[in-house]
């Protein structure tokens, strides 16, 4: 389940340092994951236990019970365009800190800094949100003040980051687990709630028109609700970002990606649907922050809800270990190509872990400076940060499939990998960048306001550090996609070409 053995495992790893070196690199980190764990990590950050139950209030109540029954298939719709166009790159270009490696090679160095640097902060603040949360919810759990959550945020972090830089082996296997628990636990809550709990016919599921926000407007009631689906469908690029560490990643990945992403999208229906359906008071409901544990508590008794927080607890921890491993490769493949300062130090591997340290620590440290900064200011300024990283995210993912849609019209990319959606591959990609777009305009809707001013303060920002600072000094990738498609060994006379953002 974690691999293949023997001799078909070193063939396709010997296949797959070929491909590396073709890119420019060296096998440093350590190939210890099979398919099964390039599927589980992504599947991992996704975490519909983790988005469906604690952000249930904020779908539930702006946008009431459509904005689940008919909101959830279509954010996974469009989500399975992304996954798709994004599963095409990834066979092609299988390395670490990928969705840098694909915009730099496709668009040129300028794109590949801009889209590694919304990546980062995007992957920072996910990591944020999502361990303050589950240190917020544990300290509640456990009858804790307030005072202490800073204190068990620093420890989840700490926790993660000890088991990163250890293994990626540890990371694998727990991953592995966390796929199990995931799996298991919505099975439970669902089965117990559709047995016991259920309060409401099916077509409740799809009623319109309740709405808690000030203004009554169902419409931007329905668009708010949607936030929901599209925070939780982020990080299923976690499969591309390990594929230096996967067994046969060009093949590997691709399925990691899709699988993690239509697992995802059933598992969360049915969850969705049965906390819903279980509803016997929907006004009161939607007035409780914590909307699904009120729900569960109040169907099925207060000790399957706190049984079912448990297992919440448990989903959020293992998405924020897998979210620290796939920042922390972002920033290591980054730091290679020395795309940010002190790059030499976040791009060393350990020579006994195979891990990159150095990086890992980074992208843990990033996540508690983050909330100490904003704690000062506001909960509202968090959480305001936690949405504009899920539009950052985005505008990650769409501009690689953006640029190799481009790449193709012209030419440039004619060499897919062993997955490839063939001659509908430009349309997929146009339709994954529309629907990209389509999230960016929803998490802007009132009162989104702010997270979208600071997204595009945030690229404006590195726009302007780009053009006087960086573009000078950042070379991008060391082969070009032209000496890519030629099957040119990498030289130092090759590198470098391309435009640039």
């Amino acid at each position: 389940m974690h691999g293949d053995d023997g001799e078909g495992a070193r063939a396709h790893d010997e296949d797959a340092a070929e491909a590396l070196e073709r890119l420019g690199y060296a096998q440093e980190l350590l190939r210890r994951m099979g398919g099964f764990s390039s599927f589980a990590v992504s599947f991992s950050i996704i975490s519909v236990l983790t988005g469906c139950i604690t952000a249930y209030a904020d779908a539930i109540g702006p946008g009431g019970p459509v904005a689940l029954g008919l909101g959830w298939p279509l954010v996974s719709l469009g989500t399975m365009l992304v996954a798709l166009a994004m599963a095409e790159l990834a066979s092609a270009f299988p390395t670490a800190g990928a969705l840098y490696h694909w915009s730099a090679l496709l668009g040129g160095p300028g794109w590949g800094w801009l889209t590694a640097s919304m990546n980062i902060v995007g992957q920072i603040a996910i990591v944020a949100a999502i361990d303050y949360g589950l240190a917020g919810l544990l300290a509640a759990t456990l009858g804790l003040s307030p005072e202490k959550v800073l204190p068990l945020y620093a420890l989840v972090l700490a926790s993660h980051a000890a088991v990163n830089a250890v293994s990626v082996r540890l990371v694998a296997i727990l991953n592995d687990f966390s796929a199990t628990v995931h799996v298991v636990g919505v099975l439970v809550i669902v089965g117990a709630l559709f047995a016991f709990g259920r309060a409401q016919p099916v077509e409740f599921l799809f009623r319109t028109g309740f709405t808690t926000r000030e203004d009554g407007s169902a419409v931007f009631g329905f668009a708010n609700g949607l936030v929901l689906s599209m925070f939780t469908f982020t990080g299923y690029d976690a499969s591309a970002h390990l594929s230096e560490e996967t067994h046969d990643p060009a093949r590997a990945a691709p399925k990691g990606i899709l699988a993690s992403v239509g697992i995802s999208a059933v598992a969360g229906y049915l969850l969705l649907a049965a906390i819903t359906l279980a509803i016997r008071d929907l006004p009161a409901v939607a007035a409780d922050r914590d909307a699904a544990l009120s729900v569960m508590t109040s169907a099925l008794g207060s000790s399957f809800g706190k049984a079912a927080m448990g297992v919440a607890l448990a989903a959020m921890w293992f998405c924020g270990l897998s979210s620290i491993t796939s920042a922390s490769r972002t920033l290591y493949a980054f730091s290679r190509d020395r795309g940010i300062p002190f790059a030499a130090a976040f791009a060393r591997v350990h020579a006994s872990l195979r891990t990159p340290v150095a990086a890992i620590l980074a992208v843990t440290f990033g996540p508690l400076l983050l909330v100490l900064a904003t704690s000062l200011a506001s909960n509202r300024l968090f959480d305001a940060m936690a949405k504009m990283a899920t539009m950052g995210l985005y505008v990650s993912y769409a501009a690689p499939i953006l640029l190799g849609a481009l790449a193709r019209r012209a030419g440039r990319w004619r060499t897919m990998g062993p997955f490839s959606l063939g001659r509908y591959g430009t349309l997929v990609a146009w339709a994954a960048v529309g629907w990209s777009a389509f999230v960016l305009v929803v998490c802007s809707v009132p009162p989104n306001a702010l997270p979208a001013a600071m997204l595009v303060g945030v690229v404006a920002s590195l726009g302007l550090l780009w053009t006087f600072v960086v573009k000078t000094r950042f070379e991008g990738p060391r082969v070009t996609l032209a000496a890519l498609e030629a099957g040119s060994s990498t030289k130092s006379d090759q590198r470098r070409g391309g435009g640039g953002a």
